[in-house]
This record gives C-alpha cells, structure tokens and sequence, in this order.
C-alpha cells in the first residue's frame, strides 16, 4: 500500500512537470498569435488581417502621423521580411517625407518581389522627379530665379512629396524673397498646427511679421524659439538685431519730441543702418528723419529723406508735404507747388496743407515778379536818397540818346528802370511790394503790357525830370 501510494505521488509529480512546460509553450504561442496576427502576409491566407494592418497605416497617413505608420509598417516588416505590400506602403510614406534615398530602397525591394508591378514603378518614377525638383528648387534659389524656384516646389516637389518639410520650408523663404509675407505668415501657420515647436517655421514666421512691421508678434516668435532653444544662432541674431532697431527708433522719436533734433537725426540714421531691406518700417524712419532736417533748415539733405520715403511709399501724403517744404527751403517753387497741390488733393480738408500751398504759391508767384532792387542794382535797406541816386545813375548811362549803336537794348533797360523807381521810389507802393503784393496787377504801371512804358506807344506822354539835371547838361527830358 505504501509503495502504491508513492508511486501515484511520483507520477503526478511528473506529470505537473511536463504540464507546466506545455502551459508556457501555449502561452507563447497564444500572444505571438495575438500580436503579430495582424502583421502577417496575405500571401498565407491572412488576408484579412493584412488588410486591417494597411488600414490602420493609410488612416495615420490621413492624419499625418507618420511616424506611427512608418513604426507599424517596420514591425510588419521586421515579422514578416517578405510581406512585399508593407515595402511598397514604406516607400510611398518615405518618398512623402522626401526621404528619398530611404525611398528608393523600399521600392527596389518590392520590386525584387513582386517585378514589373506598374503602380511601384510609377510610384518611383515620381519620387525620382521630386528628388530632382527638390535640388534644382534649392538651386534656382540660391542663383535668384525665386518665380522658378517656387514653379519647381509646388508644381513637382509637393505633389509627390506633399509632407515635404525642406520643400515647405524653402518655400518659405522664397515667399520672404519676393516679399510676400502674408502667404508666408499662412504656409508657417500650417506647419506650426502640425507641430508647434517647430524652430524654423518659428523663426521664418517672426521673419514675415518683422517685414510687415508688426514687431510685437515676431517678437513674440522669437521668443519662443528661444525658450525651446536658448542657443539657436539665427533667432538670436533676428531677436537682438530687432530688440537694437526698436530701441533706435524710440531714442530718435524721443529726441524729436524733446527738441533735440540733431540727436534725433543721429538716432534716425543709425535705425536706418540697422536694416536697410526693412522697408516697411524704414520708410517711417525716413519721413521722421525728413521732418528734423525740415526743422533745421537742411533743405537738400530733407529732400533725400523724404524722396526715399516716396519711393517706398508714393502714396504717403506727410512725405509729400515735408518734401514741399524742403523744396520751399531750397527755393525750388514749383516743385513745392506739385507737391504740395498733391498732397491737398489727397488731403482736401486738412487746412494745414492748403495753409502750406498757399505760401509756395505766392513764393512761386514772387519768384517770376520783377525784383526791383536787383535791377536798381541796391539793396533791400536801402533809403529813399539811396534809390534816387541809384535811378539817376542807370537812367543816364541807358538813356536812349546816348546809347544810338544798341537803342532797343537801352530802351528796354531805360523802362525797367524807371518801372523800378515808380515803385521804390514811392513809399507807400514800396511798402506794398515788400510785403509781397501784387502792385502790377493794380495798375501801378509797372512794364508789362498795358502797364508804364516811358517810351508810350499810345498817346499818353511821360516826363521825367531830374533834380539839378543829368550830369552833362541834359535836363529834363520827354517821350
């Protein structure tokens, strides 16, 4: 009885012992069974499975998370090396990424698999078009060519390779090239959806609002470039170099409103050689440097800042009114009159304007006037005794009879200066023209036609006399 009992003791514990391997072979066979069923090739009848596989892969494709389907598809692969479908949904996704040489690779294989497959060999056919777009893209940028650079990376590269980060990225920059900044600002948008803390699509984004002038969002850009990496070369150099624009400016608008206006003119010139491409915000920096030189009387250096205000912006109606008087200040009448009869056109109820047009017009109006102390050869000073004597001493050497050889010449000298004594010599009429009245459009005989003509054409006689006579002998005389 003993040795029976034993001997049941014995067998059962042999038979725990081979039951427990069993159990983990089992096990094993059950989780390989759950976990790579669904990587396993069709080819042995596992269609199915393979098909979910594939779906899960095009729905992360859908929704950009390629890493995840890259990361199933490897696993696939790494079950089931000959699982060919695996390679050429690889590939594909690969040559998406314009990962193009880890591309080919994929294609070559399933094409060792499965020879002469069309959509494989279409598929790499395209790749190997965007791989060329893609260089020839950066090349055409580097020599200039923006237009065909831009041509090579939305008509090739982003339709083969429409997750392309360098071709988004190169596109980009072209964009801030031929200074389009609002695309910019939208092609940087969509890339910082899919993943925020992307540095350069940071950085060119900031780039694109520091070129529209509006440095409170790109500095707020760069910044958070700068929290993800303190170190980066490029948004450091983009922040400070904006941070020493926007203090240079501040320091000249200051000094402009202290008065201190050739510190102010400092200030501007050394904002302005911060960044001479920033255009947007130089044209501002420009007409504030115009409108100091203006106050200081520096009419020509004022018409250069105010010039390339306009160039920037034609349309900037201040610029023009600055322009006008520093036009005025370098005595250019008519070029104060264009600019500012524009800017009142722009500008129809600003009274300062048409304050400002009123003083170049009459300027310019006095300008073509006879200046009657100049031809009395006298100045602006001179006394009544002054301008007497003057008369009679251009008066006798032009007068007509003694200038037989040239008469008309002297005949025309001879009236200028008496139209000139029939003003100045008269002190209430003087007084008139000194204060920039039109006394020859008031009859007072002045030259012109219908005005004083001491030679009269037409009837009326004048006398001219002269106190103690010509020197010489001659008297009075009469025409």
């Amino acid at each position: 009885m003993l040795l029976k009992t034993l001997s049941s003791a014995i067998d059962f514990t042999a038979w725990r012992g081979l039951v427990f391997p069993v159990f983990i072979l089992h096990f094993v066979f059950i989780c390989q069974f759950l976990l790579l069923q669904p990587l396993v090739s069709a080819q042995d009848g596992k269609h199915g499975n393979a098909a979910d596989l594939f779906k899960r892969v095009s729905e992360s494709v859908k929704v950009k998370r390629y890493s995840e389907a890259l990361n199933d598809l490897n696993a696939a692969i790494e079950a089931d090396p000959t699982l060919s479908e695996a390679y050429l949904h690889r590939a594909s996704i690969l040559r998406q990424l314009c990962r193009y040489d880890e591309s080919e690779r994929n294609y070559k294989k399933f094409l060792e698999l499965k020879p002469g497959d069309p959509v494989a060999e279409k598929e790499h056919s395209q790749l190997l078009q965007a791989q060329n777009a893609l260089d020839m893209a950066f090349n055409l940028f580097d020599s200039g060519d923006f237009v065909k650079s831009l041509d090579y990376i939305d008509k090739v590269v982003l339709v083969f390779s429409p997750a392309c980060s360098k071709a988004k990225l190169l596109k980009v920059k072209v964009l801030l090239a031929v200074k389009d900044y609002s695309s910019a600002i939208s092609e940087t948008g969509y890339m910082l959806k899919e993943d925020e803390n992307n540095l350069d699509a940071l950085l060119l984004r900031g780039r694109a609002y520091y070129f529209l002038a509006d440095h409170d969002v790109a500095l707020r850009h760069f910044q958070k470039g700068l929290r993800l990496d303190p170190e980066h070369s490029e948004l450091k150099k983009t922040y400070f170099a904006l941070k020493n624009l926007l203090k240079k400016t501040k320091s000249a608008e200051d000094n402009l409103g202290k008065g201190k206006l050739r510190l102010a003119v400092e200030d501007f010139k050394g904002a302005l050689a911060v960044d001479p491409s920033h255009i947007a915000h130089n044209v501002h920096l420009h007409l504030g440097l115009c409108k100091v030189l203006v106050k200081l009387g520096r009419g020509k250096d004022a018409l250069v800042s105010c010039t390339e205000a306009l160039d920037i912006d034609e349309e900037l109606t201040e610029a023009l009114v600055q322009r006008g008087e520093a036009k005025l200040l370098v005595e250019d009448w008519e070029g104060a009159v264009n600019d500012l009869k524009t800017a009142a056109q722009k500008s129809p109820q600003d009274m300062n304007i048409r304050e400002a047009l009123m003083r170049a017009e009459r300027s310019l109006k006095l300008s073509k006037r006879k200046d009657w102390y100049k031809i009395l050869g006298i100045s602006r000073t001179a006394s009544i005794a002054e301008i007497k004597r003057a008369y009679k001493k251009l008066a006798l050497q032009w007068h007509p009879d003694k200038n037989v050889d040239n008469r008309e010449e002297a005949e025309a000298k001879f009236r200028e200066i008496a139209a000139a004594y029939e003003v100045l010599g008269d002190e209430e009429k003087r007084v008139r023209y000194d204060r920039g009245e039109d006394v020859e459009d008031m009859g007072m005989g002045m030259g012109g036609g219908g005005g004083f003509n001491p030679f009269g054409g037409g009837g009326q006689q004048f006398t001219f006399h002269f106190e103690g006579g010509f020197p010489g002998g001659f008297g009075g005389f009469q025409f």
